[in-house]
């Protein structure tokens, strides 16, 4: 029987802290502090991202209901609205960036054997952004549009498990494509992205550094076709072809020839045309490559249902950015739970039981070994999951 550690202090025990206060370390401001470190308040964030407070008073009040069990949840220091809101606003939010990918190195190890629809050997990213809007009144800095502001939440994610390889907060004015810039590419590995990435000479990029990409073409593609090749039209392929970018400026960017596949989707009816620069792999295996592309949608949809991510606690960047990264940081650490643990249980299900159990001194595995493990048959529930059981 456990008698001495919450919860909470289980779930956080997951987390290295010897990693954590490394990042401290690599940025000024934050070393020395004597009361409410930054650990203290990664612990409070990660706790309102897992119960889902709504604000820092509300925070403040749940914390403050239980100061006997703050010492055994691992917060060594007094929690206020006031010290939690100057800690968001000027501790620097690159800590937790540089946690969060501690941990989602962790979690992509844990996952690197897990399928994802396709069976391919090497390692598939589908590259998507997403909007987040905010009030122009609190949030001037990230002005967007007339009466609104808004920032961008640029991610990579890694197939296998519904990982975040790589994310970006940017202004929601910036461009999809720019952010190819700044991605460090992987030779071998395979990018799956929405026609909003077309930027041929950006494209020619993942050529020379030996990696895939594919790319759903727009309507006003011109091109001149070299070769064709046979494909089965019952599985809705259309053609598979070899061909050439016809225009100065495309042609300029991409010299080298590509491959053109154009499916429909038997159940809707609908066309679309891919272009990627792997002559290797089947025409089936392209199309599907790009419906797994749909996982990077979900995961958009699934933070923003059940991680804080769309009301924050402070208007300032600094505090914005601070929140998106621990709430980063609680779903990967979650993922890695559930595979550690080898849970069955969904993604969702297993928080929704951490928010109502996280001051209990029970076993981890015992609290998700009480929830039923499928849904009954005449639930319609439907709530996005990224773990199928």
């Amino acid at each position: 029987m456990n008698q001495g550690r919450t919860i909470f202090a289980q779930v956080i025990g997951h987390a290295p802290h010897k990693a954590f206060q490394q990042c401290v370390k690599r940025y000024p401001g934050a070393r020395r502090l004597r009361s409410f470190t930054c650990w203290d308040q990664f612990l409070c964030m990660v706790f309102a991202q897992l119960t889902y407070r709504e604000s820092l008073r509300d925070i403040e009040a749940c914390l403050g209901a239980v100061p006997d069990r703050l010492y055994h949840m691992g917060i060594r220091s007094a929690v206020s609205r006031s010290t939690l809101a100057d800690a968001n606003e000027k501790r620097n939010w690159r800590i937790y960036e540089a946690f969060a990918q501690v941990l989602i190195l962790e979690a992509q190890r844990l996952y690197a054997g897990d399928s994802f629809g396709v069976e391919l050997k090497e390692t598939v990213y589908a590259l998507d952004s997403t909007t987040i809007s905010l009030c122009l009144s609190l949030f001037p800095w990230a002005h967007f549009r007339r009466t609104k502001s808004a920032i961008k939440l640029h991610t990579l994610l890694n197939l296998r498990g519904s990982i975040p390889s790589f994310l970006r907060i940017t202004n929601a004015r910036s461009s999809d494509v720019s952010l190819l810039d700044d991605l460090l590419l992987e030779a071998g590995a395979i990018y799956v992205m929405d026609r909003g990435y077309v930027d041929f000479a950006r494209l020619y990029k993942f050529t020379l550094a030996q990696a895939t990409f594919v790319v759903r073409a727009k309507k006003n593609l011109r091109f001149k076709r070299r070769y064709s090749r046979a494909v089965d039209r019952t599985t809705g392929l259309i053609c598979d072809q070899t061909i050439v970018l016809v225009t100065a400026r495309s042609a300029e960017g991409y010299p080298q020839p590509l491959r053109r596949v154009r499916v429909r989707d038997l159940e809707t009816g609908k066309t679309i045309t891919l272009l990627t620069n792997n002559f290797r792999l089947s025409a089936w295996e392209v199309a599907e490559l790009y419906r797994c592309r749909w996982h990077v949608e979900l995961f958009f949809k699934w933070i923003k249902q059940h991680l804080r991510i769309k009301a924050f606690y402070g208007t300032s960047d600094n505090a914005v950015r601070t929140q998106i990264w621990i709430a980063i940081c609680s779903y990967v650490l979650v993922a890695i739970l559930k595979k550690r643990l080898q849970s069955e249980l969904s993604l969702y299900t297993m928080l929704q039981i951490l928010s109502v159990s996280l001051f209990e001194k029970i076993e981890l595995s015992q609290a998700f070994s009480c929830a039923k493990l499928a849904m009954p048959e005449e639930s319609t529930c439907n709530q996005l999951q990224l773990f199928d059981l």
